[in-house]
């Protein structure tokens, strides 16, 4: 989640749908492709998660027209286990093929008790909690990762610059995990791995790698795992074939699904994560700035209802990358009539 605009205009979520995507459609990709990413980033804003939601529209549709991501992939399978199946992205954005994979690895979940999707060969993906989310709704515990080619090396974190590759700056893929509750709101980290945000760089910072270094070891250990297990696991070095065609797919990804059920009967777990939530709230302090003690998912489930009833407010950050869209492909703006 990240901090609300304070300059803002309020844009119905189904407009707000139906704009991006047709921007998706004038950058050459098909209905249902266009409508399955534009879903994803509509419920990030309804989230609050400004950062990943629809302002990334402009910068997608460019990857499509400039030929860095494929428009029309053939997503296919490349490998099959009880437990696992593995499919290839045809060089496009992440989110389309992610699903799918999270859709595999729920059914193979149901059926054994757990199940894994990777896809390699692709773009982006957004949000972790996309796919957690969907294992979470299907009563799984979900986990996911996202990992990036060559991280590691000076220039290819995929996270914000990194000066002189100092090492407490090291990586920034996307993790969440997803737990199902009962009455209560559901735990979910949806993150990144980095301590420190992106834009959070400079000498002021730096301090910090010697005054709590335990921090930025634990951070350094979770960006590593998160991009051998969101990458390399799901064999996107075997080949360079499509990165040479399609450079901007140098990622995989990975989700893990649980089936609850399989283990401990649903009804049991979900009234073990209630009384966890409301403990946490009943009896711990807030942290400094807020007014409760909650756990992470509970601010962006409130911001979703929010926003449904009174509109997102789309702040001139959003705005601008949307005129940019407008302006290039020919799609009216959301908020205008």
């Amino acid at each position: 989640m990240n901090r609300p605009p304070e300059s803002f205009v309020l844009v119905d979520e189904e407009r707000l749908l139906a704009f991006a995507v047709a921007c998706f459609e004038k950058a050459g990709l098909r209905h249902d492709h266009a409508a399955t990413i534009s879903r994803l980033l509509v419920n990030s804003d309804l989230r609050g998660v400004r950062s990943h939601g629809t302002r990334t529209v402009n910068h997608y549709c460019q990857a499509f027209e400039e030929g860095r991501l494929n428009p029309q992939p053939t997503i296919r399978q490349v490998h099959e286990t009880p437990t696992a199946v593995v499919l290839d992205g045809d060089g496009t954005l992440g989110y389309w093929p992610m699903v799918q994979a999270t859709e595999g690895a729920i059914a193979k979940a149901k059926e054994v008790g757990i199940g894994m999707g990777l896809v390699r060969s692709i773009g982006h993906y957004g949000s972790a909690g996309h796919y957690t989310r969907m294992c979470m709704d299907a009563g799984c515990i979900g986990y996911s990762v996202q990992g990036y080619r060559n991280q590691g090396r000076y220039g290819n974190d995929g996270g914000g610059p990194n000066p002189q590759a100092l090492l407490g700056y090291f990586g920034n893929p996307p993790i969440s995990f997803a737990i199902p509750a009962g009455e209560e709101e559901p735990v979910v980290l949806d993150a990144a791995t980095c301590i420190l945000a992106d834009y959070q760089r400079g000498p002021e910072y730096e301090e910090l790698f010697s005054m709590i270094p335990a921090a930025f070891f634990k951070s350094i250990g979770y960006g590593a795992v998160a991009s051998l297990m969101g990458g390399g696991l799901t064999g996107f070095t075997i080949s360079d074939e499509s990165l040479a065609r399609w450079p901007g797919a140098r990622n995989g990804g990975m989700v893990l699904a649980i089936h609850v059920d399989a283990v401990v009967p649903e009804a049991v777990f979900r009234a073990e994560t209630d009384r966890m939530v409301r403990d946490i709230r009943e009896t711990y302090t807030p942290m400094p700035g807020t007014d409760r003690a909650l756990l992470p998912g509970a601010i962006e489930a409130e911001r979703m209802v929010y926003h449904r009833r009174q509109g997102i407010r789309y702040g001139e950050m959003e705005q601008e990358a949307a005129r940019k869209a407008s302006a290039r492909l020919g799609v009216p703006l959301p908020w205008e009539e």
